[in-house]
């Protein structure tokens, strides 16, 4: 099984940093570690983490002085995550929608057989559970004209529960700050060949004691989205036989 390293971006997580720290920590495969990038914390983020980090020998803290972005975040934690010797980056939100359960999903296939994979709430076995309407439908429609663009093999595009191999998301000239990266990162994995494979999962909602996401439907997010989007649509396009 190829060494893994699980990275959660944190920015004012306070109310569920310790939660999640444990509930992953409890889940992590053999030779695997815990990558939590706080980016630019204001409230008591940081120092959670720090006490944590001496709690857990598995668990690493990468501290951001300033707020990046999740891109950012994500980019900083691949680093941490390369420096330790990981084969693979798992990216796994802060806020535990994603369940930890899967983590060991994702390690069972790390094997060879893939460069590049995607959890999935379109499979059989996945789903969405608890996630408010207007968000669910966004999910359903954004998903739709994604599925479209790259065509058969990844059913969720838009989903950022995902694992790759950290060279060759080092390898990626990325440039995305914020969440379209989801989307950038999935047409550099397209564009360069990356063997890609997907597995059933559940996005359950936030807890009412957590801070409201910081992901939303904003014009300049949906154009990030689409630009990238239409890149994967002009990518398959130039690779059809003539």
């Amino acid at each position: 099984m190829a060494s893994l390293a699980v990275v959660v971006p944190m920015f004012n997580e306070a109310s569920g940093a310790a939660d999640c720290v444990k509930a992953l920590t409890a889940v992590l495969p053999e030779r695997a570690r815990l990558i939590a990038v706080d980016d630019g914390s204001s409230d008591a983020t940081v120092s959670i983490l720090d006490e944590l980090e001496s709690e857990f020998e598995s668990f690493h803290v990468v501290r951001r002085r300033e707020n990046g972005g999740y891109g950012a975040a994500l980019r900083s934690g691949v680093e941490a995550a390369e420096a330790l010797g990981a084969k693979w980056a798992l990216f796994v939100d802060s806020d535990l929608t994603n369940p930890p359960s899967d983590v060991p999903r994702f390690a069972e296939l790390m094997d060879g057989r893939f460069d590049y994979l995607k959890a999935s709430r379109f499979l059989e076995g996945g789903g969405m559970v608890g996630v408010p309407a207007k968000r669910r439908a966004m999910t359903l429609i954004a998903n739709r004209v994604a599925r479209t663009a790259v065509g058969r093999g990844v059913t969720d595009p838009t989903n950022g529960f995902r694992a790759v191999r950290t060279r060759a998301f080092l390898a990626m000239p990325l440039t995305e700050v914020g969440f379209a990266i989801i989307m950038e990162e999935l047409y550099w994995a397209l564009r360069n060949g990356l063997r890609i494979g997907e597995l059933s999962s559940t996005l359950s909602g936030r807890q009412a004691d957590q801070r409201p996401s910081a992901f939303g439907y904003r014009p300049a997010l949906l154009w990030a989205y689409s630009r990238h989007t239409l890149r994967i649509a002009r990518l398959r396009a130039s690779r059809r036989p003539r």
